[in-house]
Formats: C-alpha cells, sequence, structure tokens
C-alpha cells in the first residue's frame, strides 16, 4: 500500500460520453515521462447511495490496482456530508487499497461551500493537506483547495494564492510540466460565461487562468460537474470526468485514464466500470 498523505483553436465543450474516445493533447517538455494516471471523480460516499457508492468506489480501486498506472487524483467531494465520521472513515478504509499513490483535492461537500476554521481542520486531520505540490514521472502535480477561490476565506485564500503562484513559477524555472487538479472547473464552456454553481468567479477565474497561461501548465482535471466535460483554455485541456456516485449526462460510473507517450504528448479516455445491475443506477435521494 502506497497512499500519498502530507501529513504521514475556440473554446469548446464536449460531453464525453463515448467509451474508448482518445483526445491528442499538447506536447509537453521532454522532462515528462512515459506514464499513466488516473483521474476518479466525486466519489461522494452518500450522494448515489451510501452502500452503493462504497460498492461503486471499491469497484474502482480495485479496477485501477489491476492497471499499470503511475498514480491516482481524486478530484473532491471524497463524502457527501464532510461532518458525518463514518463516511470520512469509510472513505479513508477503501482509498488506502489503492497500490499506487492517491492524491486528494478537497470539494466543496468536504471543506463547505466557504471553508471555516474547524471544517480545514477536520479535512487536514483525515486526509492531510487540502493543498500542495508533488512530482511524479516528471511532472508538477498542484493540488488545489478551489473552495479559497469560490468561497474566499481571509487569510487562507491569500496563502493559497500566494502559494498557487510560487510553485507555477518554480516550474516555469526548471520548466516541468504542470497538472492543476482541482474540484471546481474554471469554467465549463467559455472563459467569460457568467459565474454558476458549477464554476469559478469571473474575478479569481482570470488570475488563476492568466497564471496557468504563462507558467507551463500542461492540463487542468476538475470534478463537481458530475459529467464528463471538455474544454480548454489558451491550449491548456480543461477535463472534467463524470464520477462513481451520480452523474447527470447519463455516463456510466467510472473514471479516465490518461497516458502520456514517448514523445510528452497526453491522451485519455473515460473507463467505464463493470458493475453488477443493482449498482449501474444511483438511489433517489
Amino acid at each position: 500500500m502506497t497512499i500519498f498523505r502530507l501529513h504521514s483553436f475556440a473554446p469548446m465543450h464536449v460531453a464525453l460520453c463515448l467509451m474508448g474516445l482518445f483526445f491528442a493533447l499538447p506536447h509537453l517538455t521532454a522532462t515528462a515521462a512515459p506514464c499513466t494516471f488516473v483521474q476518479v471523480c466525486d466519489t461522494q460516499l452518500g450522494m448515489g447511495g451510501y452502500d452503493e457508492d462504497k460498492a461503486r468506489f471499491r469497484a474502482a480501486v480495485k479496477a485501477i490496482n489491476a492497471m499499470d498506472v503511475n498514480w491516482v487524483v481524486i478530484c473532491g467531494d471524497l463524502v457527501d456530508n464532510g461532518g458525518d465520521e463514518k463516511a470520512i472513515a469509510d472513505f479513508r478504509e477503501i482509498v488506502e487499497t489503492f497500490t499506487v499513490p492517491c492524491y486528494l483535492a478537497p470539494g466543496n461537500h468536504d471543506v463547505g461551500g466557504v471553508p471555516t476554521e474547524a471544517t480545514l481542520a477536520r479535512y487536514r486531520k483525515a486526509h492531510g493537506p487540502d493543498y500542495f505540490a508533488v512530482e511524479n514521472s516528471g511532472f508538477k502535480i498542484m493540488i488545489l483547495n478551489t473552495q479559497f477561490w469560490k468561497g474566499p476565506m481571509a487569510g487562507e485564500t491569500e496563502k493559497h494564492d500566494a502559494w498557487y503562484l510560487e510553485e507555477l513559477a518554480k516550474a516555469k524555472e526548471t520548466e516541468t510540466p504542470v497538472l492543476l487538479v482541482s474540484h471546481y472547473p474554471p469554467f465549463l464552456k467559455t472563459a467569460d460565461e457568467e459565474e454558476i454553481y458549477y464554476n469559478l468567479p469571473l474575478e479569481a477565474r482570470a488570475r488563476v487562468l492568466s497564471a496557468a497561461k504563462e507558467n507551463g501548465v500542461r492540463a487542468w482535471l476538475a470534478g463537481h460537474a458530475h459529467k464528463n466535460v471538455l474544454t480548454e483554455y489558451e491550449g491548456i485541456p480543461i477535463v472534467v470526468s463524470a464520477t462513481t456516485s451520480r452523474n447527470f449526462d447519463g455516463a456510466p460510473y467510472g473514471f479516465r485514464v490518461w497516458s502520456v507517450d514517448e514523445q510528452g504528448a497526453l491522451s485519455h479516455t473515460y473507463k467505464a466500470l463493470e458493475l453488477p445491475e443493482e449498482l449501474q443506477k444511483p438511489k433517489k435521494k
């Protein structure tokens, strides 16, 4: 067990619901090694039926462990109720069965729409830091806490902003390709769309995207929307993936598999879980 815990073109919008569909993405620098990694979104135990969500999450872990992958990211909303100690314990029990490093991003259901000292302390005690950077296979993987942009928290938002800019600047200096991983995507269709529940506020969005463009970001992986969405910003792919808890676009439960080839090109495809019939639809809330 090698669970990672840090306290131990024009903009377009495409639904990705077809199995085996690959997208060739921009070329990376030579420092990115050939590798495979997995994007899991919104495990959110309790969203689609508590026992069912646990079973689907277990099935995802089992399927990923059977693959040859280098690491996994989970794009937030780990549980449906961030104050539910049993749900957090059950999530920890399942996530710790990964046999590769797993990097967690917090979602609004984990730390609240506007984080507080109490919700951050609870998250950090259970899962470790709510934002951090780690290097793997030649990438700098930056795990963001997008709640600090969606629902600013005095003091914490400023520290998160400073860390974000500092880590990007260091990556640019060393020519290290960056992957951003978060719960909220910056936007769903266009960079100037109005703020809604599913995207970031316009002012924060502009700042964050500008810095990403200037500092070697190669892709942004996100969740929150409970559907497959592909868009881009100035050549940076922004990929929102469907979930293991409840999907709003009819996509099967599953996860997204990313590959980097010998030339440093990224591609990805959505992989559906093989599930018994009783787990193929969520329970009504």
